[in-house]
């Protein structure tokens, strides 16, 4: 079929079908009135030719919806589709409190990241040079002195797309994994992908169901443990991982919850790690879930991720580390999901799937 179109469309001839359907929601009362809160809105994309075993469910991180899964800021394919072309049934989920799974003033709340936050960080943080790797970030899409800054046209869809996130991380990582259970408990058992502020839900969702979880793809997940990103994003992780509990033997007593110490840097461009002070936790229902932590070259998280790794290693998780750049994909930055070479990421993730899980 021959059309033109003034706005940007990717072939999707990969999906033979979609739905859309709602997780998880208690009804609330609130003086006379009631309402539902917690649901989770999710969308699925099934192949034509189902090829892999396992399906994907994608979680988006902060400010984000699974809009960020679909198509890139620039109208290029995004990672949802690209799965489904390897054989994937793809779950999108938009976190509870956000985007199609409805906030209400009652939730809380809310902060969203501004347009110097977004310039700094995500879109072009080779010009502010935040943390020592910052500048190596080459591959936000774009042309011209510009690219990565308000005005761009990249940019401005990409903010766009920014929405409102219920400030309290207790109750989104509550409410998350509530949404998850009850999704897992409707299609059995997945491999969960998460990025960013999703990465910690990952954990959760896993603890409360691990023989629901056939693998964890921690894209950057939020981190390090006990503390927050040098002050770039959120807070710190009270529960090393989390922030909220999880299960651990020894089971935790008192409080704060962990005792932790604080080793030596590990190198140029990297922070010292806390890890867990004796005796050592495992986080036992982790044990017998494989996890990749994946970290791009260019990223606010390349100069802690190796952190979070020590901590899951100590905890007793089989965790393999993948830094882009050392294996010869660089330039990346935190939203590389909508960077130019999106989907050489992509492909190594699912050669990681199709080694370590199926």
């Amino acid at each position: 079929m021959n059309f033109n179109l003034p706005v940007p469309v990717i072939d999707q001839s990969a999906v033979g079908f979609r739905g859309n359907f709602f997780v998880g929601g208690v009804y609330t009362k609130h003086a006379a009135d009631e309402t539902m809160s917690g649901q989770a809105y999710v969308e699925v994309l099934v192949p034509r030719e189902v090829r892999r075993p396992h399906p994907l469910v994608l979680i988006h991180g902060a400010g984000q919806t699974s809009a960020c899964w679909l198509q890139t800021p620039d109208g290029r394919m995004g990672w949802a589709d690209f799965f489904v072309a390897q054989g994937y049934v793809v779950y999108l989920l938009d976190q509870p409190m956000r985007g199609r799974s409805a906030w209400h003033p009652t939730d809380g709340e809310t902060r969203v990241l501004s347009v110097a936050q977004a310039e700094n960080q995500i879109t072009a943080s080779a010009i502010a040079g935040a943390w020592p790797q910052a500048k190596l970030h080459t591959q936000w899409p774009g042309e011209g002195t510009g690219k990565g800054q308000k005005h761009d046209p990249v940019f401005d869809q990409f903010y766009a797309s920014q929405v409102e996130s219920v400030l309290s991380d207790e109750a989104s990582a509550s409410r998350v994994q509530a949404a998850c259970s009850a999704l897992l408990d409707k299609i059995g058992p997945a491999i969960l992908l998460t990025h960013s502020q999703s990465g910690p839900f990952g954990w959760l969702v896993a603890d409360a169901r691990p023989s629901l979880v056939k693998a964890i793809l921690a894209i950057e997940p939020s981190g390090p443990p006990f503390g927050a990103a040098h002050g770039l994003l959120g807070k710190g992780l009270d529960w090393g991982l989390t922030h909220i509990p999880m299960r651990y033997e020894p089971p935790m007593e008192g409080a704060p919850p962990f005792g932790f110490e604080e080793e030596p840097s590990s190198g140029p461009g990297k922070i010292a790690c806390r890890i867990q002070s004796q005796p050592e936790r495992v986080a036992v229902n982790l044990a017998s879930v494989p996890v990749l932590v994946l970290t791009a070259e260019a990223s606010y998280h390349a100069f802690f991720d190796h952190c979070t790794v020590k901590f899951l290693q100590q905890a007793g998780v089989k965790v393999d580390f993948v830094q882009l750049a050392e294996e010869g994909i660089h330039g990346n930055g935190h939203m590389m999901m909508l960077e130019k070479n999106n989907l050489d990421i992509a492909r190594r993730i699912d050669e990681w799937v199709l080694q370590k899980v199926l």
